[in-house]
């Protein structure tokens, strides 16, 4: 029986398809479920620590195009990071650059993960496993500037992440770097680290992918969202080709 196609953990835009391009966006949400209080100032809700600034639109407008569709995290990452594993503490995280989360401190964390953290991933699973795409993009950004090292600037327009399976990476630094483009290469993050997406589904299953991280000042608003959108939907294409060939 299949799990449905939204549900309070993840949402998903487009229809997947064979050989297809699906989008995974696991931190594109700043939704805190009603009976969940995090104590934290509303405002940082709209700030990284809570959300990738500007991959929803990015996904969304992808998915606009016949044979690519997103699956979105549908909860905040300060509710619960799908993107580490369940061991790592940072999963349901006490603190972010420099801002303490109570509401997270003491809590049932069984309970959290199974509400989120699980369901996320087996539909993942369940979509690279029923419709296979030609390539899965996981999709990140990255502030200019973390609140706690103001002194380092990050100057990567995006940057590239993998772990053994550098394919992708590979692939698509020389397409970015002819767009006039400054790529970081495992920078400002490093993919052999605390990606659960790259550990449990694609490298160990040896599936195709690309894994970007794109600077947040470029996608704010949607005109920056449209440009990446387009562009991510060329060198995904182009990568998939690569990589099959």
């Amino acid at each position: 029986m299949h799990a449905p196609l939204n549900s309070e953990a993840f949402r998903i835009v487009g229809t997947p398809r064979f050989g297809g391009i699906l989008v995974v966006a696991d931190h594109a949400s700043n939704r805190v479920p009603e009976d969940i209080d995090l104590g934290i100032a509303p405002e940082l809700m709209d700030e990284h620590i809570a959300i990738d600034i500007g991959v929803t639109g990015i996904a969304e407008h992808m998915a606009k195009r016949e044979g690519t569709a997103a699956l979105l995290g549908n909860v905040s990452r300060l509710v619960c990071d799908t993107n580490r594993t369940e061991q790592d503490p940072a999963s349901i995280p006490d603190a972010s650059d420099g801002h303490t989360i109570p509401g997270n401190i003491g809590i049932d964390r069984e309970a959290r993960l199974a509400r989120f953290h699980r369901p996320f991933h087996d539909k993942l699973t369940e979509l690279l496993e029923g419709t296979p795409p030609a390539l899965t993009l996981i999709l990140h950004s990255f502030t200019p500037c973390l609140a706690s090292k103001p002194d380092e600037k990050r100057p990567w327009h995006c940057g590239l992440l993998y772990d053994q399976d550098d394919r992708g990476a590979r692939a698509a630094q020389p397409l970015l770097e002819a767009e006039g483009l400054t790529v970081g290469d495992q920078l400002p993050y490093s993919g052999k680290i605390y990606n659960a997406a790259i550990e449990r589904h694609v490298e160990s299953e040896g599936r195709p992918y690309l894994y970007i991280e794109i600077r947040q000042d470029l996608i704010a608003d949607d005109a920056g969202q449209a440009e990446w959108a387009e562009r991510m939907t060329r060198i995904c294409n182009r990568v998939a080709i690569e990589i099959e060939g």
